[in-house]
């Protein structure tokens, strides 16, 4: 009698009552015990730490064993990636990811479906919050039983850390992710929102985001052929149900997925994404097979299109090569909508049994099926003209790691030189009154820019932007992009002025530097038409001075230091 091989390696969602997911230790040692058995079809080992200091692992598996990452690149096979568990609390990727490669294991005729393409994944990324367990954190989940927790050991949001990186785990990942330069990636999720009719909803790269060529490729090609294939399964798909107004009565639009998330991270590395959230009012078991089926889904077409999306990414790297005016921000277009034959259930307004207002609820006792507007565009919000090269001094570190970790090519300066750049000046930000993972993010960025002379040091940076890896570098060092470095925080030391003054001496200066300056004075005078109601304040009418003037000016104070050379 044939004996069921997966009966022999059984998950913990297989083995109990489909409500179950499982426990960080138990998942790696059931990996680490399938790469025992099967060395030629899996690798498994640990890419980093986490910030609790726990083992983060990834695996690889191809159909010839093949699982050397430098002998797959050099002979330039296409690239797969799964990331499951960047939040614990929304798990059925985890279990799903283990079945699937146990399944690549003991099913040759699936693992001969892979072809070329090498499948890359990671089984828990947040591992900290998975072994941060419970039954009570996901408000509005249904199942399963126990599961992790969103943040990781330092209490972030590792979807929110891409750019950023405060997290070891983010560092891991970066590094992790540009070593192997995935063609695909769906990172796994569970929504949270609207109640509709669907299981798995899907977030995707913006297409416009990807260029002219990897965009209509992702809009007119894979995503039509997702929402076939995914309904053929008997999973129903729908783009991510976010809401223009209230309800998706009024219609969806996409969501503008900035680099602090996944897949506006894989953007700019030219990696097309996929963000699968299955709808956590649903059965976990039924979130659980929805989820597997979409990453199958996902799957089969990158082995069917791996050429033309490899062609695609090359020739997106090319155009970045030469690019001189670059997009830095969007906004969806709300001219050109779309539409979508949307199932949903009927929304209503009931009394509250809290208190004197009205709630929303969903009626599933009246399900619906219409088309609804898709707002599935987006446009150019801002775009800056680059320089060919930008310089970075060596004093900020953090940034110049970063850029490293994502392969961003860079010169040092052999000896300090004398250099004519264009500075941007920092005249206006408004920030989030509140910390937003860990930081004031900046919300709104106003420039200036001019001409100036530096001296720059030896060892300082020099970053082309005729390489591979430009659009990473643009849209972290442009500070008026979505998640540049500027935005998140790490020059706000450029924002103080770290000189002062003792007013009963510096009343006597201020007049001097008035008959010294003429710019100055002319200043002044305008600075009191237009604030007449300031010159009975002695502070406000000598810090306008003292920050105006020349005599005591701090070159650095509010200057941009990621300076493009002339």
């Amino acid at each position: 009698m044939a004996i069921d091989p997966n009966s022999l390696y059984p998950t913990p969602f297989e083995r109990g009552n489909q409500n179950q997911t499982t426990e960080w230790r138990e998942c790696i040692a059931f990996y680490e015990r399938l790469a025992v058995d099967f060395p030629g079809v899996l690798r498994f080992l640990q890419i980093g730490t986490s910030d609790n200091g726990l083992p983060i692992h990834a695996g690889v598996v191809s159909s010839d064993g093949v699982l050397d990452r430098a002998l797959i690149q050099r002979a330039g096979r296409p690239v797969f990636f799964n990331n499951n568990g960047i939040h614990p609390g929304e798990p059925e990727g985890i279990d799903a990811c283990m079945a699937l490669v146990r399944d690549f294991c003991t099913q040759p005729q699936r693992l001969a479906a892979l072809g070329d393409t090498v499948f890359l994944f990671i089984p828990v990324y947040n591992v900290d919050g998975c072994l941060n367990r419970q039954a009570s954190s996901r408000v509005n989940q249904l199942g399963p039983e126990q599961f992790g927790f969103r943040a990781n050991g330092r209490n972030l949001d590792l979807n929110r850390d891409f750019i950023k990186c405060d997290s070891l785990s983010a560092q891991v990942f970066n590094r992790f992710f540009t070593e192997w330069d995935p063609d695909v990636m769906v990172d796994t999720h569970t929504s949270n929102g609207a109640d509709y009719q669907y299981t798995m909803t899907l977030i995707h790269t913006q297409p416009d985001k990807l260029g002219d060529g990897l965009g209509p490729f992702l809009r007119d090609t894979m995503l039509p052929a997702i929402y076939r294939a995914m309904d053929q399964r008997g999973w129903p798909t729908c783009p991510y149900v976010n809401p223009v107004k209230t309800t998706p009565d009024d219609g969806i639009e996409d969501f503008l997925e900035t680099p602090r998330f996944s897949t506006g991270y894989a953007a700019l590395h030219h990696t097309i994404g996929f963000m699968p959230e299955t709808h956590m009012l649903k059965p976990f078991a039924d979130r659980y097979a929805a989820m597997r089926a979409l990453v199958e889904v996902v799957l089969a077409l990158t082995v069917a299109q791996a050429t033309t999306i490899q062609s695609l990414r090359r020739a997106a790297r090319q155009d970045a090569r030469r690019r001189r005016l670059w997009p830095v921000s969007w906004k969806p277009d709300y001219s050109q909508p779309s539409s979508f034959l949307f199932r949903g259930y009927a929304a209503v307004q009931r009394a509250s049994k809290l208190g004197n207002y009205s709630r929303l609820a969903y009626d599933r006792s009246q399900p619906w099926e219409r088309d609804i507007a898709w707002f599935n565009r987006c446009v150019v919000d801002q775009e800056v003209a680059t320089p060919k090269r930008y310089l970075i001094p060596q004093a900020w570190r953090e940034v110049i790691d970063r850029l490293q970790w994502n392969g961003v090519l860079l010169e040092r300066l052999a000896s300090d030189q004398t250099l004519h750049v264009l500075a941007h000046y920092i005249e206006a930000v408004r920030s989030r009154p509140e910390p937003y993972e860990g930081h004031l993010f900046h919300d709104e960025v106003r420039l200036s820019s001019r001409a100036v002379t530096i001296e720059a040091r030896a060892g300082d940076v020099l970053v082309p932007l005729d390489q591979p890896n430009a659009r990473y570098a643009v849209e972290t060092l442009e500070p008026q992009a979505h998640d540049s470095f500027f935005r998140w925080g790490f020059f706000n030391s450029v924002m103080e002025k770290k000189e002062a003054f003792s007013d009963y001496v510096f009343e006597d200066t201020a007049l001097e530097m008035l008959r010294a300056e003429p710019a100055l004075r002319d200043g002044f005078e305008r600075w009191k038409s237009e604030n007449p109601d300031k010159l009975a304040d002695q502070r406000a009418v000598l810090e306008f001075i003292f920050a105006e003037g020349e005599r005591h000016a701090e070159p650095e104070w509010r200057r941009y230091p990621v300076y493009g050379l002339l």
